[in-house]
């Protein structure tokens, strides 16, 4: 059985910062911009349709896409609750000061939306490349002073951020998402399901849980979600929301293949374990062979998708958890 996409009832308060499926929503002015032929594309009650401007740049690297806010509740005292946000962004390789700028930019729109946590794809900050000798070059130990200078640059931002990154811990691997609060580190997860071509890293042995505005969270990686056993993990611990970092970059047919069955498989995942399950991923080509579709999107406790990110556009999907 597939996971199902409905308009969210206003009292959910389910965003997305490219494609607003709420009736308290102005669907009619939202504007941004596919990554494949470069020109805006608006949102009219959730379908895209190409404008007949003439053609604009994508998005900058290390730039979200502007949206409007004035629609949204505005700031005040904080609701019960955990507001996410779920990024979906371009793939980003070797370029870590550009996916900080990234961080900074969807930090800023968040800011808009009064939201609390972000999250961000599977191997975000270097970039998902896994061959043994990318890792040597660009996997950061945590205790290092090159990530505490990482760290230092997010001390900024006012969300908690789950990013995913490439750990080096003495002579291993890792593929971890790292929960940073105003520039501390205050956890990781590391990957525990690898696939055949992840033999560089180490898996991870635990399932850690973090608590934030009174609403428990874990978190899975990609491949994990194939698994019942990760997500129950998190579950037996009385977290409601399971965080996924993932990044589906692949082969063309491959990416055609599995377009249809991510959101089936993290249904299940949900049916299981009664959470949220909440995934951001990458999009946009990484060349002529290698397509990304995402998804970045919210799914409720009732296996329904009730926010995503359309395909091959940069955006958030932003959801309320009381």
């Amino acid at each position: 059985m597939q996971a199902t996409l409905d308009p969210p009832p206003v009292t959910q308060k389910v965003w997305t910062l490219v494609d607003l499926r709420s009736p308290v929503i102005d669907r009619s002015a939202r504007v941004s911009t596919r990554l494949d032929t470069g020109r805006p594309v608006s949102f009219h009650g959730g379908v895209a349709e190409e404008t007949s401007t003439a053609p604009q740049p994508s998005p900058p690297r290390g730039a979200a896409s502007e949206a409007d806010y004035s629609c949204l509740p505005k700031a005040g005292p904080k609701p019960r609750g955990l507001r996410i946000g779920a990024c979906q962004t371009p793939e980003l390789l070797e370029d870590v000061p550009a996916a900080l700028a990234m961080v900074e930019s969807f930090s800023a729109e968040a800011g808009l939306a009064d939201l609390d946590l972000l999250l961000f794809p599977e191997c975000f900050l270097q970039g998902y490349l896994v061959t043994p000798e990318y890792l040597r070059r660009h996997a950061l130990d945590l205790d290092s002073a090159a990530f505490g200078e990482i760290l230092l640059r997010l001390a900024s931002i006012p969300q908690t951020l789950v990013i995913g990154l490439i750990e080096r811990r003495h002579e291993r691997f890792y593929n971890t998402a790292a929960v940073i609060n105003r520039g501390r580190l205050l956890g990781t997860y590391r990957k525990t399901h690898l696939t055949a071509g992840e033999s560089a890293f180490t898996a991870g042995t635990g399932y850690p849980v973090f608590d934030l505005n009174g609403v428990r969270f874990g978190i899975n990686i990609c491949y994990d979600t194939r698994f019942p056993e990760p997500a129950r993990a998190v579950a037996a611990q009385g977290a409601r929301v399971l965080l996924v970092c993932a990044q589906n970059m692949m082969r063309r047919r491959n990416a055609e293949r599995w377009r249809p069955l991510h959101h089936a498989i993290r249904a299940d995942r949900v049916r299981e374990t009664g959470m949220w399950l909440i995934s951001a991923d990458v999009t946009g080509q990484r060349d002529e062979q290698r397509i990304g579709y995402g998804p970045t999107s919210v799914i409720n406790p009732a296996a329904r998708v009730v926010a995503q990110v359309p395909a091959l556009t940069v955006g958030m999907a932003v959801t309320e958890v009381g």
